[in-house]
């Protein structure tokens, strides 16, 4: 493939990973994909239900590539039409990484993760209300719910009885929930999905503009847990979240860590541009090339280009032996017209597999240097 053609190609690719790095409401499915987990849930309390036809959705972490984890705080929504139920979004842990999954409204609860949202999303369908003739009758063991001005409330305490909490924000992986979903939920899965209204949607993104949201701001412990409405993010209805539900730990070079974005390129789940620190393919890699000895002793010198050059013909061979399988991937990707999610994975995987590759090189000259420096200027 004409190198020109593939770095357009790796920059359409990039666009479209970066279109799915964005939790997309408009978008069932899989949304972003971080390589590390998401922070644990915070401790924090209900605010009171605004009125009647409200229904709650929980607060989650989000993922902006430039600024890490985010908390989108649980707030008070009227659902989009009579008779339709909250799934919450969530992440699991998929072919490496950690995914997320778009949070919907259906006639009945999906799977979601089995995470323990809280406020009757105890992970396995909603235990905080239901509807019944048009109106949403509310649970008020779970919920809190002024009863003088709503009065389509019931209580059933059963539903919290012998119940632990669970702070975990992430399904599958290292100390993950081992929830699989139920053949109900898988039911839901393929029925009928309403996506947010613009409520929740322009909610997401004042969260995600709010620095004071951010993990690496907040550590786990939001100043803003949960409204009473969307996008109210100030006065009576802002709950403050009580703690973290867990520490907080993330890579240092994760985006937003020490108040800096990450790098360009270099968001997990994102197609990385193509450029020499940071290469998506083989071919994008130069060849690897002797750097002549001086040790001042011709004949050492002799030895050590070589070695050197041993060591330079296995690489330029991986490298050559990668470009080949990765153009058989493109290749492949062409004749069965990939869809833009499945060319976005393929990149990603390309980028992943290219720098592990010049990492090992990049090791192995080092340690070739090492031992042919002299003893003076070995570490």
């Amino acid at each position: 493939m004409n190198r020109v053609l593939r770095m357009a190609l790796v920059a359409c690719f990039a666009l479209c990973t970066l279109v799915l790095i964005r939790p997309s409401y408009g978008q069932v499915g899989v949304g972003v994909s971080v390589n590390f987990a998401p922070p644990a849930l915070p401790v924090y309390a209900l605010p009171p239900c605004p009125g009647d036809g409200y229904l709650w959705t929980p607060g989650y972490w989000a993922w902006d590539p430039d600024y890490g984890y985010y908390w989108v705080p649980g707030t008070w929504v009227m659902a989009p039409e009579p008779g339709l139920l909250w799934t919450p979004g969530w992440w699991g842990w998929e072919n490496g990484g950690f995914l997320f999954h778009d949070g919907y409204w259906a006639t009945d609860v999906g799977f979601y993760g089995g995470i323990d949202y809280g406020f009757g999303y105890f992970g396995v369908g909603f235990v905080g209300g239901m509807w019944r003739g048009g109106v949403f009758r509310y649970n008020t063991a779970v919920l809190r719910v002024n009863t003088r001005e709503i009065h389509n409330t019931y209580m059933d305490r059963g539903v919290i009885e012998n119940r632990e909490d669970n702070h975990v924000s992430y399904n599958g992986g290292e100390g993950g929930i081992t929830a699989r979903p139920t053949p109900a939920e898988e039911r839901v899965d393929s029925e009928r999905h309403v996506p947010p209204p613009s409520a929740q949607q322009k909610d997401m993104d004042a969260a995600r503009g709010n620095p004071e949201m951010r993990a690496s701001e907040n550590h786990g412990k939001p100043a803003i847990a949960a409204t009473a409405r969307p996008g109210e993010f100030s006065g009576h209805g802002v709950v403050k979240a009580k703690e973290a539900g867990g520490a907080y730990h993330a890579p240092a070079n994760a985006p937003g860590e020490h108040g800096e974005p990450a790098a360009a390129g270099g968001h997990p789940g994102e197609a990385p541009a193509a450029h020499e620190e940071n290469p998506t393919h083989a071919s994008d890699l130069k060849p690897h090339q002797v750097t002549a000895p001086n040790t001042g002793n011709p004949k050492l010198d002799k030895k050590y280009e070589k070695q050197q050059q041993k060591l330079v013909d296995k690489q330029n061979k991986e490298h050559e032996k990668l470009e080949q399988q990765q153009e058989k991937d493109h290749q492949r990707a062409k004749q069965q017209n990939y869809s833009q999610q499945k060319q976005a994975q393929m990149e990603q995987r390309h980028a992943q597999q290219t720098q592990k590759m010049e990492q090992r090189h990049a090791a192995q000259t080092e340690h070739m240097q090492m031992r042919q420096a002299p003893p003076s200027r070995r570490r």
